[in-house]
């Protein structure tokens, strides 16, 4: 069984999107994505 090549392109880039997400957390940049997009949240409400 052949995928059609518009398959294929989609689960490269979806394993390619997985396999980075994984990077990232192994890497810990949640913490600091989490602490940017709360602090980007507060100053846009006026709060921070």
């Amino acid at each position: 069984m052949f995928l059609s090549k518009r398959t294929a392109a989609q689960l490269i880039l979806f394993a390619a999107g997985i396999a980075m997400t994984v990077f990232g957390v192994w890497r810990g940049e949640a913490d600091t994505v989490l602490y940017k997009a709360i602090n980007l949240c507060l100053e846009c409400v006026g709060i921070g």
